[in-house]
């Protein structure tokens, strides 16, 4: 039986990593990302499917949804960092922090529950990208840490709910991608990890399955 995954933000970083890792152990792969070239490009070198598209639009969850009537796993995440140069919370712009909030916690809530069924029948696995932005008081970053603490307790409650699913939210670590760059400069972000080797962590993670909570792959 092959496996499937659904993985959202996967055209760079650690979604694109991810999904070599999987590739290479056979899995069948959707693929969804908003940089549609970037995304065709990297579906064409796995041999995976390429829906592009935004998360936070219900008209593509339902499109990923379709696509998948059989999934293993799926992995969220595809996020936004929200305002940049990070401000504090005294000046964090209202709007930009709803639209961060509709990015890191309702876009996969909904792709949650339009996949429950498919992940259901396959006793499947969800990964959910965390932060230790979600638990420590990093001046700056109380916009983005306040979603990820927020999916975080999703993740939580999921977990008891659905017992016959593995439900992991995890924290990967600082790593040497663009949302870090934009967040605290290149110079920094070049220093960090590297997202193909958090992957290999993370796909050994997938393949042991443990017990559903809360991951650092620090």
């Amino acid at each position: 039986m092959t496996n499937t995954a659904l993985i959202t933000g996967s055209s760079r970083g650690l979604g694109l990593a991810l999904a070599r890792s999987l590739a290479d152990a056979g899995w069948q792969l959707v693929l969804t990302a908003r940089g549609a070239g970037d995304l065709e490009r990297a579906a064409d070198e796995l041999g995976a499917t390429a829906l592009p598209g935004d998360v936070t639009d219900p008209a593509h969850v339902a499109r990923l949804a379709q696509a998948v009537p059989e999934l293993d796993l799926l992995v969220n995440n595809a996020g936004g960092l929200g305002a940049t140069p990070l401000p504090p919370l005294a000046r964090y712009p209202l709007e930009e922090f709803r639209a961060l909030l509709e990015t890191n916690v309702t876009a996969p809530l909904a792709l949650l529950q339009a996949t429950l069924p498919a992940l259901r029948a396959r006793r499947g696995a969800v990964v959910n990208l965390s932060s230790d932005a979600a638990t420590g008081a990093y001046e700056g970053w109380g916009g983005y840490g306040a979603t990820k603490a927020a999916l975080d307790q999703l993740s939580n409650v999921l977990a008891a709910e659905e017992p016959d699913l593995a439900v992991w939210w995890v924290d990967p670590g600082e790593m040497n991608t663009r949302m870090l760059a934009d967040a605290v400069g290149a110079d920094e972000a070049a220093a960090a990890g590297d997202p193909a080797k958090v992957a290999a962590t993370l796909h050994e993670l997938i393949r042991a399955r443990p017990a559903s909570g809360r991951v650092s792959l620090r």
